[in-house]
């Protein structure tokens, strides 16, 4: 079962198209707020508690949780609630603690990106900002690529246009707003995502549930395909520890971070804590019971378009709903992928102006917050540019980088933030090496070493990263760890 029949209805279609242009009018409502850099890249750190928790949920989810785990709920059924499990853990850990400690630090150093905190924590240190920023921005171009190839799939299906024109429009939407009101228009309408998300993941299993006969039925249709689908301990030790080691990734993803940066006071972290956790659990429980409704229903997945279990969630839209909501599931998925690449596109953006531009070749100068801003919006341009560009010529290298990016991210910078954050002993060289090792055994892992051991590569490339932390930070002379600050 296709989606695009069912968007061919005009109802279905006005919805769908509603959620697309929403974003643009988010923007230009922002605009007048952009009159410094600081506005541009992080709201001015005066954003509230509410908007930073769901931003930083929405931004941190893609169509990974829509997709991805529904589709994971369908091929290893309960089993599929260890892929949540850590990253929410974490996420509720950042709020309280990281998040919180890292909004003083950035805001007593005039910080406002986590390579800017990194180089300002240890006395502008330059080999910081060239390495951390050029780690962020191979990663997370190959990351909004992807998600911009994402979405152009879906629209061309969606609206029955070309692939090209869908990749050009997808990406024309997402970079009006992000160019007229910022960060402000990107954390906005994350809020309004993650409500769309949340409806779209609240809803859907509930009818799904009630047209089935309830939960015993569903369990009951789950066991007569597989036993082990209604078994939450099914899966083995390993692939156990890789789904929960999925959260290791979060404290490393700086479009994530970024929300914590851009509060109006760290006290509010602690009620976007919980905001944020609520929201995770409920659109992770979503997600799930979605797998598991459509394998209860489509017990083969050649039953599936493509056979493909991550279209569990499409086909299920279609089967349950009429064209108004069946419109507003529709463009649940473009806000979990635009969600995600706006977010990266603005850190691409505050790396290269922020971090190399203004910290390195105009350290010491002037610059008027006119030219910032100027400066802000054109590499996002250029940057959104070079993404699609990438998406479309590039496919296979995009999708082969993406496969690491989460991992590369969080094995990168989580073990240096936290230790730069609790670990007075921290030098610069030590962080310098977590950059380093982190990414590089991730990808060593993930190519020649998970298939035997069965380990998501990012678990031993967090490891070996923090090792690499303190290590260094060890045999580096007094001296350069005497340059951090807290």
């Amino acid at each position: 079962m296709g989606f695009s029949k069912n968007l061919q209805n005009p109802l279905a279609m006005g919805v769908f198209l509603f959620t697309l242009l929403l974003p643009v009018l988010v923007g230009m409502l922002t605009l007048k707020r952009m009159r410094s850099q600081a506005d541009f890249l992080v709201g001015g750190r005066r954003m509230g508690r509410f908007a930073v928790a769901l931003s930083a949920v929405s931004s941190g989810r893609s169509s990974w949780l829509i997709l991805g785990v529904s589709g994971l709920a369908y091929t290893k059924g309960v089993s599929a609630i260890w892929a949540v499990v850590g990253y929410i853990l974490v996420e509720l850990f950042q709020f309280l603690f990281i998040g919180v400690r890292l909004r003083r630090e950035c805001g007593r150093q005039n910080s406002l990106t986590l390579v800017d905190y990194f180089a300002s924590r240890f006395g502008n240190d330059l080999r910081l900002r060239w390495v951390g920023a050029l780690v962020m921005a191979v990663f997370l171009t190959a990351y909004v690529s992807a998600q911009f190839n994402a979405a152009a799939k879906s629209l061309a299906e969606a609206v029955q246009i070309d692939t090209f024109w869908a990749l050009l429009l997808s990406a024309v939407l997402t970079l009006a707003y992000m160019l007229m009101g910022g960060f402000v228009a990107v954390v906005y309408n994350d809020m309004v995502r993650a409500f769309l998300m949340l409806f779209a993941l609240l809803i859907f299993p509930l009818v799904g549930l009630f047209s089935i006969g309830g939960l015993d039925a569903l369990l009951l249709d789950l066991r007569n395909v597989d036993a082990s689908l209604v078994d939450p301990c099914a899966l083995s030790f390993g692939t156990m520890i890789g789904y929960v080691g999925i959260g290791l990734g979060s404290p490393g993803q700086p479009h994530i971070v970024t929300r914590y940066i851009s509060i109006n006071d760290e006290d509010g972290l602690r009620l976007a804590a919980v905001i944020g956790t609520i929201w995770n659990v409920l659109l992770a429980w979503g997600a799930i019971f979605i797998g598991l409704i459509g394998r209860g229903l489509f017990s083969q997945v050649e039953s599936l378009p493509q056979g493909d279990p991550e279209r569990v969630y499409l086909v299920l839209a279609g089967h349950f709903f009429g064209p108004v909501l069946y419109g507003l599931m529709v463009g649940g998925v473009f806000a979990a992928i635009l969600s995600t690449a706006d977010s990266q596109l603005l850190v691409v953006a505050s790396n290269v102006v922020r971090d190399i531009y203004e910290c390195v070749f105009c350290h010491g100068k002037e610059l008027s917050e006119k030219r910032r801003l100027l400066l802000s919006r054109l590499v996002v341009l250029i940057a959104g540019t070079f993404a699609v560009f990438a998406a479309w010529y590039a496919e296979d290298l995009v999708f082969w980088l993406v496969l690491f990016a989460w991992g590369g991210l969080g094995a990168a910078f989580g073990p240096a933030l936290i230790f730069s954050l609790w670990w007075s002993r921290t030098a610069a060289t030590g962080v310098l090496a977590g950059f380093l090792v982190g990414p590089a055994v991730v990808i060593v892992w993930k190519l020649w070493l998970k298939e035997t051991t069965g380990l998501y590569e990012l678990i031993p490339g967090f490891l070996l990263s923090s090792l690499a932390v303190i290590i260094f930070s060890l045999v580096s002379s007094k001296n350069e760890r005497n340059i951090a600050t807290f």
